[in-house]
């Protein structure tokens, strides 16, 4: 039997434990089928706090756990839930928590987090050096706290030295899915799969993020740049012009452009584009070669090679994954 604790503190994400507690629950009924005999539960679930008592959830849930982090000495994995790091403050105590992470890192359990409880695992010095994800929308704020961890947010999960980190909410069953397969089997995690209605093979993250460009910076000429980018993405033929409309030297207005918004200005075209192709993917029905066209490209080649570079996968994919015509 695989004992996986689940940690959770104030104000964290509670669906995500009760989503692993559903998976193991499903898992264990299943085992039994497929065995077809009187067989011990693949998993046990313990929910834990630092310090044994009952926390509040986001939302509002009170949470009772079944023990303190002190109080278990061996688990096969710990799992840390996620919580709302531009809301909530980073969880106290943390100097506990790491010191039983510590211990039982020495005994081979292997350490996970849900979404954004990657934070919790950088917070503490556990991931310096190591690849991590995270949920697509915190990437930013991730990558500037947290500069030595190797952060791939296009990835749906990472493991690197025993830590597994996953992406944004919905995440956490390919982390269920996971252990289902190396404590039970890959027979049991594709029966699961399929009773979850989880597709074991959407690997990324990146088709589902969108750009949400650094407009807070202070910078008006840089400003009135974005501005010029986002009205006349499709007839932009130089980026030298933009520079010239808003009357910064070419010389100079990469470099700045740069490090108002963290993105060149070449980029960041080719990222406004890119949104607005996939916004005429999930909601026309105008041909590949049309969308081409509209958001700018000449040729269909380069344009679709750029798209799979920012979504990784092609724009026909996309469209199947996401289409949803508007209503009449």
């Amino acid at each position: 039997m695989a004992r996986i604790g689940l940690w959770v503190s104030e104000g964290c994400m509670f669906s995500s434990v009760t989503m692993l507690l559903d998976a193991f629950s499903i898992a264990n009924l299943w085992h039994k089928t497929l065995t077809k005999k009187e067989s011990p539960a693949l998993f046990e679930a313990l929910i834990l706090t630092t310090d044994g008592l009952p926390v509040t959830a986001h939302g509002g849930i009170r949470i009772q756990p079944d023990r303190a982090v002190g109080q278990v000495e061996q688990a096969d994995c710990i799992v840390i839930s996620p919580f709302l790091p531009n809301v909530a403050p980073m969880p106290a105590n943390l100097d506990i928590l790491f010191q039983w992470i510590k211990t039982m890192r020495q005994q081979g359990t292997s350490i996970a987090s849900v979404c954004t409880g990657t934070f919790i695992l950088a917070e503490m010095g556990l991931l310096d050096g190591k690849r991590a994800t995270t949920n697509w929308q915190y990437a930013r704020m991730f990558k500037a706290r947290y500069p030595k961890v190797r952060l791939t947010p296009e990835e749906m999960m990472t493991e690197d030295d025993g830590f597994i980190c996953t992406g944004a909410a919905t995440a956490v069953y390919y982390l269920g899915l996971h252990f289902i397969k190396q404590f039970g089997s890959q027979k049991l995690a594709s029966v699961c799969s399929k009773a979850l209605l989880v597709d074991p093979n959407r690997g990324s993250q990146a088709p589902y993020s969108i750009f949400v460009p650094i407009k807070h910076h202070g910078d008006t000429q840089v400003l009135k740049a974005q501005q010029l980018i986002e009205e006349n993405y499709a007839k932009i033929n130089a980026i030298d012009a933009v520079a010239g409309a808003v009357g910064i030297s070419p010389r100079h207005f990469k470099r700045r452009f740069k490090h108002a918004t963290s993105e060149l200005p070449l980029k960041y075209l080719q990222r406004v584009r890119i949104d607005a192709a996939k916004e005429k993917l999930e909601t026309t029905k105008d041909s590949i070669d049309e969308i081409t066209w509209a958001v700018g490209y000449q040729d269909i080649s380069s344009f679709s090679r750029l798209f799979k570079q920012h979504t990784q996968i092609s724009p026909r994919a996309y469209r199947d994954k996401f289409f949803s015509p508007a209503p009449r």
